[in-house]
């Protein structure tokens, strides 16, 4: 697990290891550029040797003063740097006025209003020129305003004046103009698009959530984090305040192998049973195909038995497509009641494919008044739209919720309409938020779907699993992919997961075996991935 840190709690602790005397403000600005400078040669090793040429961007704070670490460290080196101040260098913060004037003995400070390269033309019509690299050190992670119009303005025309490819660009801890609270951008009066591309994007101490969440991972390109010397575990344990300043910090996922060990040790002598039984509940005829992909789900992931439950209508369908997945007729509530009886069925799937109605309510009432572990998903949402009330009444400790976007907004209408709202302000509202919120309406693990999933339990940790840069899964998004994550969670949770960890888990599952397959993917390869991911992780 990895931590994601607010702005306000990487503040937090810069503040606890100076008040501590363990460093400064100077020492921390020098690691922070001798970081990006070292990211910077390993990302593109064909920038380490030469004479080359950089332009850094450099702001009026903090950001700005190791903006001039970096140039005075790429100067060392040999290459032609300029520097293009956004502010008064008058009224830069102490420490970053400190290096200013260091490398303003060294090198040129132009108005940032001057950034324009002297361009030129080959021939060819490639433009020349042109620096290597543009650094972006205008704003951190602090930003909670919007850019000023000709900021904005004048970093688009930079842009695009840098052809793809070009020109290597690196934003110091943040892009300028986003929200690293929230990986949005603060722009109320555009339409969000990006002022400027980044290739790379240097954290420090630790990713922070806007690196992860929402816009983040387009903006940033790809995200480093540099070591820049924070003992964290040993200010938190000495500091009552930083204790409480972190008490809810998120984390990013990871597969937790002790919920998917089969056999060996801690179950020396297994027997199906002692791995769970998972019944699936499936629409009629020409929609049991969800409810198909969500079971083979769920028995891929080790449950030792699953069942899926279908009207009478479609057992023959169902009949026709399953082999190891147990079938069982299922018309209604009252049937599953019945099925219910047998105490041994210990996690449940409702909503894949499962109908839109009154019905599925009442099934969904059954399944929650049980009290078994049990995922809702889908149409089991999506049916209480106009009764959201009716449904978080009855849900408890052991229940999923899986929405995506659309099935979010109809059960929490308000909190998606907050998070879909422009930021104009800083720090902006988040997944995060949003889930933790949702959660605790609910009083259940709420799994926010997309490629920057949320798992937030009642009583407020999230946990962020993000399908982006080096587990970037696009093809994720195709029909049917939910179903089987469903499914993951379902099969979880017969063997005994607790449903925060099963969510967890099966999420980073999911997109691993999406990533094992790669493009032209669809729903039905991911079950099939399973065996290898699992035996991946040494299972």
């Amino acid at each position: 697990m990895t931590e994601l840190l607010t702005s306000a709690q990487m503040r937090a602790i810069e503040q606890a290891a100076f008040d501590s005397g363990r460093t400064s403000g100077l020492e921390l600005m020098e690691r922070a550029g001798e970081g990006v400078v070292a990211a910077i040669l390993d990302r593109f090793p064909e920038l380490a040797t030469g004479a080359l040429g950089a332009a850094v961007l450099c702001g009026p704070g903090n950001n700005g003063g190791d903006g001039f670490v970096i140039a005075r460290l790429l100067r060392e080196r040999g290459w032609q740097v300029t520097c293009f101040l956004y502010g008064d260098p008058a009224r830069l913060p102490d420490d970053a006025r400190v290096n200013h004037d260091r490398w303003a003995e060294i090198g040129p400070v132009a108005s940032f209003a001057d950034w324009r390269f002297p361009l030129r033309w080959s021939p060819s019509g490639r433009a020349v020129d042109l620096p290597d690299l543009v650094v972006d050190a205008l704003f951190g992670t602090g930003l909670t305003r919007p850019l000023a119009p000709e900021l904005d303005t004048a970093l688009r025309e930079l842009e695009s004046c840098l052809p793809e490819g070009t020109v290597r660009r690196v934003a110091v801890d943040a892009p300028s103009g986003l929200c690293m609270d929230s990986g949005r951008p603060i722009d109320p009066d555009h339409d969000g698009e990006l002022p400027s591309h980044q290739d790379l994007t240097v954290s420090f101490h630790r990713l922070k959530r806007g690196h992860v969440l929402a816009d983040g991972p387009e903006w940033c390109g790809e995200v480093r984090v540099a070591d820049i010397g924070l003992d964290q575990p040993g200010l938190r344990a000495t500091r009552e305040v930083l204790r409480e300043e972190l008490s809810d910090l998120a984390m990013l996922a990871a597969p937790d192998a002790l919920l998917l060990r089969k056999g060996g040790e801690d179950f020396p002598r297994g027997h199906k049973y002692d791995y769970g039984h998972a019944l699936v509940l499936c629409g009629g005829p020409g929609h049991t195909g969800a409810a198909r992909l969500a079971a083979r789900a769920a028995l891929r992931v080790g449950a030792g038995l699953v069942t899926l439950a279908a009207p009478g209508s479609a057992m023959a369908e169902c009949a026709a497509h399953l082999t190891s997945v147990m079938l069982r007729r299922c018309n209604g509530a009252s049937e599953l009641g019945v099925i219910l009886g047998d105490e041994r069925l210990n996690a449940l799937c409702l909503g894949p494919g499962l109908g839109v109605g009154a019905a599925t309510c009442d099934m969904v009432m059954t399944a929650l008044g049980s009290r078994r572990r049990c995922v809702l998903d889908a149409d089991a949402l999506t049916s209480f739209a106009d009764q959201p009330a009716r449904l978080f009444a009855h849900l408890h400790s052991k229940v999923i919720l899986t929405p995506h976007a659309g099935e979010f907004a109809r059960l929490f209408p308000d909190i998606a309409q907050r998070l879909a709202a422009v930021p104009e302000h800083g720090p902006a509202f988040s997944k995060v938020e949003a889930t933790q919120e949702a959660a605790a309406r609910a009083g259940c693990v709420l799994l926010f779907k997309g490629q920057d999933s949320v798992i937030a339990e009642p009583g407020g940790r999230a946990v962020v699993h993000s399908a982006s840069y080096e587990r970037s899964a696009p093809w994720l998004a195709t029909a049917g992919s939910g179903d089987v994550l469903a499914g993951l969670v379902c099969g979880l949770l017969a063997r005994g997961a607790w449903p925060v960890s099963a969510a967890q888990t099966a999420t980073w599952l999911h997109v691993e075996a999406a990533r094992r397959f790669g493009p032209g993917m669809i729903a039905e390869d991911l079950p099939e991935e399973i065996p290898a991911v699992l035996k991946g992780l040494g299972l």
